[in-house]
């Protein structure tokens, strides 16, 4: 090998890699960091279960990168052989040419993906280039693949990803984001006509593209990192390795099936999750954090989960069984409260409250600014004001008009890096009332009494800790109440009282109230003012 350096990108202060920014928000890069910790994890399985070999001193160890964007996995995946192989391979230049034609495999994403993964990983765009570190290489993709795809439409729906045609059935030269992993009928196949021979990869290891924002076509935003996952799953490497956005433990579009698989699937070993808005990614907006896992193919057993905020764990890792609840509980420290409240099998606050639309009316739909000239006026609770409409416009759940209702806004959430709240101020609708889908109904009562009691029980910390298990983005849809109990409202309930109900300890008070901010204005609205 020539006096090159061989990583030299990686050897500039600062990294490179450090240093681009993201396509976008579907699209994020890595930082080399973060690579790094999932390297690390995946290195301790390994030695855990081959009586502490050291797996960069492997030669035989193939990785995948199906949805590489920098190159960062490989990158350093490449430079931990390059000094873990020193012994068994000397010589720097073929210690160096075997790693990268037969241990370090990817798929770019985009065009501009797959050169400049090719650039972080050869030190060149072209793998047989002139400046290449990779010898072996007679042809300019070297084992980074990629070649522009289109969607297979059935309909207006692409069959593998569902990306709407009226958005990505693109012209020539124009980027299709048919990633190639996801769109084959049998990824076996794929892979050993795309490499030149059948693959059997020990790694799988990536960030996969999060979603598909079809521009409101009527799927805008659908997630497809699972889409990614499964796929690797059914190449049964001994590891795979990817971080992703953390909604699906509990919630996300079209992520039921996905999140109930996960859950059960017994060789998922290791989940690291980032709840706090930026700290996985600085700079990059993921509602509900990021968190990467590790699956290990040949063992059976508990999760350990481990949660990191400011940099730091915030306990110790614990391993538990991920499929007590249909949903992720991502704190270990909130898991034995949940028992004790769930313990009593009492019912709970989702059959009380109302689906999205309780009266049919979307956001933005407004009514008359007065109720004069209007026969049967109904008072409209909107989003942001107040408006009327005539009874007889109200064709969903009529009957709830002349009820006491309590509402709650069906989204809450700021842009802050730390949510608190949980769920807005309630709204005690007095009868004569509707509202439009910026609203749930979320308790219907015969009383003004007995609504207030109700709207003060949904304000206590008690009942926003169990929402916020359930609650991975601003949406607070019907769903996030399925963890409240739905008390007797003869009386009116306080933390102090739940607290002593549910038979907390004094440090599991003190966890729900560091998660969970008190009300300073402990009454309830009369009339709405927004998110607060």
């Amino acid at each position: 090998m020539s006096n090159q350096a061989s990583f030299a990108l990686r050897s500039r202060n600062p990294d490179v890699l450090t240093c681009i920014a993201n396509l976008s928000n579907d699209e994020v890069f890595t930082p080399p960091e973060f690579a790094n910790r999932m390297l690390d994890t995946l290195a301790e399985a390994w030695a855990t279960s081959h009586g502490g070999a050291d797996i960069w001193a492997d030669r035989t160890v193939k990785f995948l990168d199906p949805c590489t964007k920098s190159g960062v996995f490989l990158r350093e995946i490449t430079s931990r052989l390059t000094a873990g192989l020193a012994h068994e391979i000397p010589d720097l230049e073929q210690r160096v040419s075997h790693i990268l034609a037969n241990q370090v495999f990817g798929i770019g994403i985009t065009q501009i993906t797959s050169l400049l993964a090719r650039r972080s990983v050869y030190c060149s765009k072209h793998a047989s280039g002139k400046h290449s570190i990779a010898k072996a290489f007679t042809n300019d993709d070297g084992n980074i693949w990629f070649k522009r795809l289109t969607h297979t439409w059935d309909g207006n729906k692409c069959k593998f990803c569902g990306a709407a045609r009226a958005v990505f059935d693109r012209a020539e030269g124009l980027e299709t984001h048919a990633y190639a992993f996801i769109h084959c009928d049998n990824i076996k196949t794929w892979l050993a006509e795309s490499f030149g021979g059948i693959m059997q990869f020990d790694v799988v290891i990536g960030n996969p593209p999060y979603q598909l924002d079809d521009g409101g076509f009527g799927t805008s935003a659908a997630p497809i990192y699972q889409l990614f996952v499964e796929q690797a799953l059914t190449l049964e490497p001994r590891y795979a390795v990817f971080v992703t956005p953390s909604r699906w433990m509990a919630g996300g579009k079209g992520l039921d099936k996905y999140r109930e698989r996960m859950l059960s699937d017994k060789r998922l070993r290791r989940i690291v999750d980032y709840p706090k808005l930026y700290e996985g990614f600085p700079g990059v907006k993921i509602r509900g954090g990021i968190s990467y896992f590790l699956w290990e193919r040949d063992t059976n057993g508990p999760c350990a989960v481990e949660t990191i905020w400011d940099g730091k764990p915030t306990g110790p890792v614990v391993e538990r069984n991920l499929d007590t609840y249909d949903v992720l509980v991502r704190r270990n420290e909130a898991v034995p409260i949940l028992d004790k409240v769930r313990s009593k099998k009492e019912p709970t606050l989702d059959q009380r409250v109302s689906s999205g639309k309780p009266f049919g009316f979307r956001t933005f739909f407004h009514g008359k600014a007065e109720p004069k000239n209007l026969k049967k006026p109904v008072k409209l609770f909107g989003s942001q004001k107040v408006s009327w409409i005539e009874r007889t416009d109200v064709m969903v759940n009529p009957d709830w008009i002349d009820e006491w209702k309590v509402l709650m806004t069906a989204v809450q959430g700021t842009s802050a890096a730390i949510e608190t709240k949980f769920l807005s101020k309630p709204i005690i609708a007095e009868p004569g009332t509707a509202c439009t889908e910026t609203y749930l109904v979320a308790g219907r009562f015969e009383s003004k009494e007995t609504a207030e009691v109700y709207a003060k029980y949904l304000r206590t910390r008690f009942v926003r800790f169990l929402v916020s298990l359930r609650k991975a983005t601003q949406h607070a849809t019907r769903d996030v109440y399925s963890f409240v109990p739905d008390l007797p409202l003869d009386k009116e309930w306080n933390d102090a009282k739940l607290y002593k109900r549910y038979g907390l300890t004094e440090d599991e008070i003190a966890f729900v109230e560091s998660q969970v901010a008190e009300h300073v204005d402990d009454s309830v609205e009369q009339v709405p003012d927004g998110d607060e």
